[in-house]
């Protein structure tokens, strides 16, 4: 079955920027702005980046109607509708489906760890509730829940579930994936494999060194969708020294760092995050200093 292509390209997992403990609506507008300069494929917000764990249901009202206000239709705007907790979940997908968003991103539930049919009947319910696309999403690093294929396959088939966010490290679970063709696109949930993800009929990254640097990242896919494959290769190469900085400490506490360091946000991150090490701050300087950034 040949679904509806949300973005391809790059789609950058916004964080959400704090001041005095609060969201920094003037920050994020401006992210956002830039965001869209750059020539970014898609926005996704409420996600893992943007601290979705620590935003109260009224903040995550407030952020999505912000962002979808802001970005005016510019671009495709993915709105965060995760929970352990079903009911909680589909009532996100509601909300954000009516605000007009182009997709939903849910995750993988966590702590609670469902069985397979606990799993397609999770996503099967969110899926029943919105009136848009929907984007699994699986990080079995944060959730100790890997989706089984026989599961995603499962899912593949209802018309509602278009794509999946893939964040396992494991090349043969993506290509297991990428033969489920047009009936599940595949984004790649880590910057280090987007070239990987592309080579295999991947549609792109849900990205977050995009943050930062998104024509950078969009070299990547630009290049690769163009016919160039040699040149989005050196471009993955020439950023994963960067790439592992950004994920050598809790995503988002470092990529919160340098947006604070190239004077994009504040990094104020909310418990129990904390700021990065010094150590990791110096890693993050040096290797934007070696890519010229600042």
């Amino acid at each position: 079955m040949k679904k509806k292509i949300i973005f391809k390209g790059v789609a950058t997992a916004i964080i959400t920027p704090f001041l005095g403990g609060e969201i920094d609506y003037g920050a994020l507008g401006k992210i956002i702005e830039r965001q869209i300069e750059a020539g970014i494929n898609a926005l996704v917000v409420g996600g893992t980046t943007g601290e979705c764990a620590t935003l109260s249901l009224y903040e995550k009202h407030k952020l999505y109607a912000f962002a979808k206000e802001k970005t005016e239709g510019r671009v495709p705007l993915i709105l965060g509708a995760s929970s352990n907790d079903t009911k909680s979940a589909a009532e996100l997908a509601r909300y954000a489906s009516k605000l007009g968003a182009d997709a939903i991103l849910s995750v993988t539930p966590y702590y609670n760890k469902g069985t397979d049919e606990g799993l397609y009947t999770h996503f099967a319910t969110i899926s029943e509730s919105s009136s848009v696309p929907v984007i699994l999403y699986n990080v079995p690093s944060r959730t100790c829940v890997n989706l089984p294929i026989r599961t995603v396959k499962r899912l593949a088939e209802l018309e509602n579930i278009a794509a999946i966010k893939e964040a396992d490290s494991s090349a043969e679970r993506l290509m297991e994936l990428s033969e489920l063709g047009e009936g599940l696109a595949l984004y790649s949930g880590n910057d280090s494999l987007t070239y990987t993800t592309l080579s295999i009929g991947g549609l792109g990254v849900i990205s977050v060194l995009s943050n930062a640097l998104p024509e950078e990242m969009l070299k990547i896919t630009d290049s690769y969708f163009s016919g160039d494959m040699d040149s989005a290769l050196r471009e993955q190469k020439r950023l994963l020294p960067i790439i592992r900085a950004m994920f050598s400490e809790t995503n988002p506490s470092p990529i919160k760092y340098a947006m604070e360091y190239l004077n994009l946000a504040s990094g104020a991150l909310r418990l129990p995050l904390t700021e990065p090490k010094e150590s990791t701050c110096e890693l993050i300087k040096l290797e934007l200093s070696r890519l010229k950034i600042r």
